[in-house]
């Protein structure tokens, strides 16, 4: 007779910790938004159809995103929302106008091609309380590379700051997997308009280049234009005046609430109409790459 060796006490503890780490891996990201994020239920999350990007945050959470391509884009979008982990409820109004952007199309002269990018930072988000910095403690809004970050963003953090560790812009520029991430999605999606959603301070903040037909939203919804200027490192000061691309930054009033839905939806619209008045279409489209 063939006798086989029984499994040895190592073998077994490794089947049993795989048995009950499978569901977790195997979890999608609605199992933590729905819990987390303010005002997003399972069913809202999980038709926004979240797809895994290859890029992993320091501690190995997935960065997930939503592409929304009509036929024949002539615009491109890109909306980021929690690059920082303690504003929840910037990641919840892009689930949101996810939902919005994927009902029947609005009568817009441009076919417009929406990335989204609901949580940047994923381990800010899920941390315990959340935390404005990512898992090694570097402000992420700070970490782009903007001309003279080097000296700038140091200068910034000790001085204006005093070594505020929120604002710390971290050791060099895009030294980070989350912000790396979005830098490259930037040179691959080449759009030509970003919002980024923030929270809590209540207004509408606008960089961009000082071109004709940039002229900035004056609101959305109840949120009103008051520019408070830009810093080293951050989103804005790198995408809307060194790059070049107009950067919309969107300052929700509570961190940890959302807006009523109406009033998420009438700052869709407010979007919208701006875009169609003011973001120019492309004739030809460069060719793009999909989200990584």
């Amino acid at each position: 007779m063939n006798f086989k060796r029984p499994a040895s006490p190592c073998w077994r503890l490794l089947g049993v910790l795989l048995l009950v780490a499978a569901p977790a891996m195997a979890a999608g990201p609605c199992d933590e938004f729905s819990v987390r994020l303010p005002n997003v239920k399972r069913p809202l999350c999980e038709s926004a159809g979240l797809q895994a990007s290859t890029a992993r945050s320091v501690q190995g959470r997935t960065i997930w995103v939503r592409d929304i391509r009509p036929d024949n884009p002539t615009v491109r979008v890109l909306v980021i929302g929690a690059i920082h982990g303690d504003e929840l409820s910037s990641a919840s109004l892009a689930l949101q106008w996810i939902r919005l952007a994927s009902q029947s199309p609005v009568d817009m002269p441009q076919a417009v091609h929406w990335r989204f990018i609901p949580a940047l930072n994923p381990d800010g988000l899920f941390s315990h309380p959340p935390k404005r910095v990512n898992a090694n403690g570097v402000d992420l809004n700070r970490n782009f590379p903007t001309p003279n970050w080097d000296r700038d963003a140091k200068i910034y953090w000790e001085k204006r700051t005093k070594k505020d560790p929120r604002r710390y812009p971290g050791l060099k520029p895009l030294s980070e997997p989350e912000s790396k991430f979005l830098q490259e999605e930037m040179e691959r999606f080449k759009p030509q308009l970003i919002v980024s959603i923030h929270a809590p301070y209540g207004v509408l903040d606008f960089d961009g280049p000082a071109r004709e037909g940039y002229v900035p939203p004056s609101r959305l919804g109840r949120l009103y234009l008051d520019q408070v200027g830009i810093f080293p490192g951050s989103l804005g000061n790198y995408g809307g005046v060194h790059k070049g691309i107009p950067v919309v930054t969107i300052e929700l009033p509570n961190s940890t609430r959302t807006p009523l839905d109406a009033e998420m939806r009438q700052m869709w619209i407010d979007l919208l109409r701006w875009i169609s008045e003011r973001i120019k279409p492309e004739r030809t489209g460069p060719s793009l790459m999909p989200a990584r």
